[in-house]
């Protein structure tokens, strides 16, 4: 279970603080188990401090804290503080991504029969999608459900994420596309073949949590082979 500890203290020498935290970080490569570190100063008073640290466990916590080096630079951070740093201790029970959930909910929706779904809880109105598969960008909603009505018509398919990582406004998708040939697709007539291939999708998120712009790279060739599509000499 994820483990997150909360340290407040107050001080007026936050510079040297971070120049401490930035000796610790470098001390400490290769025997530290924290994953994240967010260091915040509250609006309403400058003097508090707060850091919140993230580990993958509480056992991996104590194994940090237990690091000579740790020790050493909390002796010097107390020495920074007005008072005594404290700290709370979190199990933490839920850890939610909100843009990465935003873009799974395409990756569900992109499948099915028929006309494409709404999609305009998913993306902005002017989504701009960069696929190197296309002559040119496709910038609009309803630019969007055509290509997915374009997938539809020729395929009955799902996705499967395999890994999903979030930053920021950004979230990347390394996913696996399933399909069956079902009807015309790019001008190559149903064949009946199970077909896969691999990719990765970068999507941007607005502050409101929906997509506005994305970029694709997958293996179209790969599906081209696939299907039958190409020459020999073209491989």
């Amino acid at each position: 279970m994820t483990f997150v500890q909360l340290i407040e203290c107050r001080t007026s020498r936050l510079d040297e603080m971070n120049r401490l935290m930035d000796r610790w970080v470098e001390q400490t490569k290769g025997k530290r188990t924290a994953t994240h570190s967010v260091v915040a100063k509250d609006r309403a008073d400058a003097s508090h401090i707060v850091e919140i640290v993230e580990f993958p466990s509480y056992e991996d916590a104590m194994r940090n804290s237990g690091l000579p080096e740790t020790d050493r630079i909390f002796q010097e951070m107390v020495a920074l503080c007005d008072e005594e740093p404290t700290f709370t201790d979190l199990d933490v029970v839920r850890d939610e991504q909100l843009n990465a959930a935003t873009a799974r909910r395409f990756f569900e929706l992109a499948p099915g029969q028929g006309d494409a779904p709404p999609l305009n809880d998913v993306f902005v109105e002017g989504y701009h999608d960069h696929d190197p598969a296309n002559a040119q960008d496709v910038i609009g909603l309803d630019a969007v459900r055509r290509e997915v009505e374009v997938w539809r018509g020729g395929f009955d398919f799902s996705f499967t994420v395999e890994d999903q990582l979030a930053q920021g406004d950004r979230v990347c998708t390394r996913w696996t596309w399933r399909g069956h040939h079902k009807g015309e697709f790019l001008g190559i007539p149903p064949t009946g073949k199970d077909v896969t291939m691999t990719g990765t999708t970068i999507h941007r998120c607005t502050p409101d949590g929906k997509i506005a712009e994305g970029w694709w790279q997958y293996d179209r060739l790969g599906l081209m082979q696939q299907l039958g599509a190409l020459d020999p000499l073209e491989l």
